[in-house]
């Protein structure tokens, strides 16, 4: 964030315009139910409502027209565990040590949930809210580090970084599925138990009268990409052309997309629809090595390309958000932290790096976006050796490394979005200014622990 939106007059502004804004959401929505949808792995090009022709995905393109797709919004880092902790603590995930994915063996595991970083749960809990978990954690595997330890009144998931097995539930060889703290071994494909419990937690709702936040996190399209058979087939019938690769992960998706579907009926069923923010979004771009569409972006999961950060996102709020709109403001997994507090009516005192949304979301001018983004990766193997590979973006620009040990390259993305003309040598200004501002982030973010201590 830059020093001017560090510094206390901007900051009383910046909470003056937020309360303005929230102060124009109807009464009756201060504290609406809250649905934040997490997929994994999604590609950007991989929704119809994101142009993909050979897939559907009605439930989440329902999402889409009843409210705002993003076409500028990025997850925090190229993997799994960094965004995770990113989207619930509002930091860059590296100020919350997490840099890396965090993994079931300590010795290549590359983050440690900071202790003292504030989560999403434990501030909306503060504010009247039941808060649930639904899914995938990936932030660690015991405690302090549990989502019953970090503000969640409920967990039914897999604490676990993969599953090896949609059916069978298991990480080299070990069960981390949990209701709370109790172990569970229950029976079907991993997407069906996250959307049965989701919607049974919906419909469980209606014997209180306190709002909820709910956080469901699905494992698909992750791998293996393991659909049920007959979703497969469906596909195949469809689309006869199509190699069995594709046909495989878009009957993953599409098979997601039904779950989705299952939960938004649960809120209309129960009546929660019109009084519940709905976020979609997903943790990193696609694999394409198992058949993934980032659309026209460049490369996918795992690189620093657009196509590994840049997410399909979609915020719907009957009466309060417009429906159908498109929005190509610049969001970032982080901010929807503050986002949704400002939706629920509270004011943060605690640190951010990200900013609420909630202005654009409401048809406002967007203060704040005119700012720095960074993303990180830090990872194990030979190819990486415990280094870190960065990015930063600034207005057009962006300056990333992509490989451990290859130089950094600049883009810009304004007359070149699909990052084909390097311009380190010819932009040596440009590339000395954000080189800079990545080296002073780097270094500001290693106060933070990132090991077990």
């Amino acid at each position: 964030m830059s020093p001017a939106l560090r510094s206390p007059s901007a900051l009383v502004v910046a909470l003056t315009c937020i309360a303005s804004i929230t102060a124009q959401i109807p009464s009756a929505k201060t504290r609406p139910n809250i649905v934040l949808i997490l997929v994994d792995d999604l590609g950007y090009g991989d929704l119809s409502s994101y142009g993909a022709t050979d897939l559907q995905s009605p439930a989440i393109d329902r999402l889409a027209e009843r409210g705002m797709r993003f076409t500028h919004f990025y997850a925090n880092s190229n993997v799994c565990s960094p965004t995770r902790a990113a989207l619930l603590s509002g930091r860059y995930p590296e100020r919350v040590g997490v840099p890396g994915v965090i993994r079931t063996h300590e010795t290549n595991s590359w983050g440690d949930l900071a202790d003292e970083a504030g989560l999403l749960p434990e501030y909306l809990r503060r504010r009247g809210y039941h808060t649930a978990m639904i899914g995938k954690w990936h932030l660690g595997l015991t405690t302090p580090d549990r989502p019953v330890d970090r503000g969640f009144d409920y967990f039914k998931g897999f604490l676990g970084d993969m599953m090896d097995d949609y059916y069978h539930h298991r990480r080299h060889g070990i069960n981390y599925l949990r209701e709370n703290e109790q172990v569970i071994s229950p029976e079907g494909h991993a997407t069906d138990l996250f959307s049965a419990w989701a919607s049974d937690y919906i419909g469980s709702r209606t014997k209180s009268d306190a709002p909820f936040f709910l956080y469901l996190a699905y494992n698909a399209p992750h791998t293996p990409i393991q659909p049920p058979e007959d979703w497969v087939e469906r596909v195949k019938a469809r689309e006869p052309g199509m190699s069995e690769k594709r046909a495989r992960l878009v009957a993953l998706i599409e098979h997601m997309d039904a779950g989705i579907g299952r939960v938004v009926d649960a809120l209309e069923q129960h009546g929660y629809a019109d009084d519940t923010l709905v976020i979609f979004s997903s943790d990193n771009g696609g694999q394409l090595s198992v058949g993934a569409n980032n659309g026209p972006l460049r490369d996918g999961k795992g690189t620093m390309y657009e196509g590994g950060l840049r997410v399909p996102t979609i915020a719907v709020w009957p009466d309060v958000i417009a429906a159908g709109v498109t929005s190509t403001a610049q969001g970032i997994s982080m901010d929807l932290h503050p986002t949704l507090l400002a939706a629920a009516g509270i004011t943060p005192t605690h640190e951010l790096d990200g900013i609420s949304l909630l202005p654009g979301l409401l048809g406002e001018p967007q203060p704040g976006t005119e700012r720095d983004l960074f993303f990180i990766r830090r990872e194990g193997r030979l190819t990486f050796n415990g280094q870190a590979v960065e990015a930063i973006r600034r207005g057009p620009w962006k300056l990333l490394q992509n490989t451990a040990f290859s130089p950094l390259e600049l883009y810009n993305l304004d007359d070149d979005p699909l990052e084909t003309t390097d311009l380190s040598d010819s932009e040596p200004e440009v590339f000395q200014e954000l080189a800079e501002a990545l080296r002073e982030h780097t270094r500001q973010a290693g106060k933070v622990p990132w090991t077990k201590r």
